[in-house]
């Protein structure tokens, strides 16, 4: 069941999204060589907790920690751990926070160092894929539409696109209908209206898009062990246009690099 929101509860929704970006953006200045992903997790969930809100991650569905961590060749669902990130490495960290009864949900890619060109190329492919996506969150226009605008982005590029794992509704709840695919046709699809909130997030993969999950029972790596990049917002669809609850109070978006 799709939940239509008020002009109001988008409103109240912005205190969740805003939240979300902002220790999005904390987790990123921590990242540099030498710093553990554990450390990073610990930060997010000590900064969300202070400020009155919820890990929107921990605990749900069973996941141990208040962030997705996913370097290198993991898409998604990373596990925070002891793990030392070094130069050349990128991570996709996802961060959600729930505050006021509202669930924010985002994620970013950083580079932890110099990234090889070819990853850096990933990156700068993904984050345009991501606001193809958001231009096409229009009233009156289809789910098929997003995942065409990033399909055919990344494709055009040599870029895989990651079937298995899509992006969602928002709500009170992480995860709400309808699903929003990174993939798809013209035309196809829920009719997005007013008043819906998606979570768009393309993951987008430097080789095939052909992955598995580890014996954790969490992280999706890549079958060939390349590079993966993984970027979101939560989006209002509204009569006048996209809106990003998940505003980056620096700024439109977010800096690739870690460390500033």
């Amino acid at each position: 069941m799709i939940h239509i929101k008020t002009p109001q509860e988008i409103e109240e929704f912005k205190a969740a999204g805003s939240l979300s970006k902002t220790v999005l953006r904390r987790a990123g200045r921590m990242v540099r060589p030498g710093v553990t992903t554990r450390e990073i997790d610990q930060m997010v969930e000590s900064f969300i907790r202070l400020h009155g809100a919820v890990p929107g991650f921990k605990g749900l569905y069973g996941f141990p920690a208040s962030i997705c961590a996913s370097v290198n060749e993991e898409i998604v669902h990373g596990i925070p751990s002891d793990r030392m990130l070094v130069d050349g490495d990128v991570i996709s960290i996802d961060t959600g926070a729930t505050i006021g009864g509202w669930v924010g949900d985002n994620a970013w890619t950083f580079f932890v160092g110099t990234p090889a060109p070819e990853t850096k190329a990933l990156c700068e492919v993904t984050l345009d894929c991501l606001k193809a996506g958001i231009e096409q969150a229009v009233p009156g226009n289809h789910i098929g539409d997003i995942g065409h605008a990033v399909q055919t982005l990344a494709e055009k590029h040599g870029f895989g696109v990651v079937r298995e794992y899509v992006g969602h509704g928002v709500g009170h709840v992480m995860h709400e209908d309808p699903n929003v695919p990174n993939f798809g046709k013209k035309g196809r699809g829920v009719k997005l209206q007013a008043g819906m909130v998606i979570a768009i997030e393309p993951m987008i993969t430097l080789g095939t898009y052909r992955n598995h999950t580890l014996a954790n029972g969490w992280t999706v790596v890549t079958n060939d062990g390349k590079p993966a990049a993984h970027y979101e917002n939560t989006v209002a669809i509204t009569k006048d246009g996209p809106v990003i609850l998940t505003e980056d109070p620096d700024g439109p978006w977010c800096p690739f690099q870690g460390g500033v």
